[in-house]
């Protein structure tokens, strides 16, 4: 009886630790960096806007490039620039994201082909009536860190410990 209970609980604790550990195949955008970064989208007009983001970065950090200004990105959200008017189409420009003294570089590719002629913008008003609360993008912005897989893993320990405790004690209860 003593060896079905331990085997149980190492099952479970293989389980809780195959849940929290990250997917064999994550791969840390970045190449030998720390860090994470991305640039979104790869490939953009003269004059369009680029998304920077960087991960597992506890501070702020800052991106640079030759068609763009820096651009400081605080720790754990995006930012955006806009790509220079006069920025040569097709060609391949490095962007340069430092985090803590550390460097990581990736390519932004400005879009070969002419964007076609848009009319101007038209001027619209519209009111609009207060409906609420707006949620905005809440928690969903950003990555997991690892404070956070510690805390998830620890969750799952204390559940799991909890549930071992309550079978035990029910299991002394009942011997006679």
């Amino acid at each position: 009886m003593r060896a079905i209970r331990a085997a149980t609980t190492a099952l479970l604790g293989v389980a809780a630790l195959a849940l929290t550990a990250p997917p064999a195949g994550a791969v840390v955008h970045g190449g030998n960096t720390p860090f994470g970064f991305t640039v979104t989208p790869s490939t953009v007009a003269p004059g369009g806007r680029v998304t920077l983001g960087v991960t597992n970065c506890a501070t702020s950090a800052t991106a640079s490039s030759a068609v763009f200004d820096t651009v400081t990105i605080p720790s754990g959200r995006t930012a955006a620039a806009t790509v220079d008017w006069d920025a040569k189409r097709g060609a391949v420009y490095q962007v340069s994201f430092s985090c803590n003294g550390t460097t990581g570089r990736t390519n932004l590719t400005v879009a070969a082909a002419a964007a076609t002629p848009t009319r101007a913008p038209t001027v619209s008003t519209t009111s609009v009536t207060p409906s609420g609360v707006r949620g905005g993008l809440g928690g969903s912005v950003g990555g997991v860190g690892t404070g956070e897989l510690a805390a998830g893993a620890a969750l799952v320990v204390a559940g799991l410990a909890g549930a071992l405790r309550t079978a035990r004690r029910r299991t002394e209860d009942r011997v006679h």
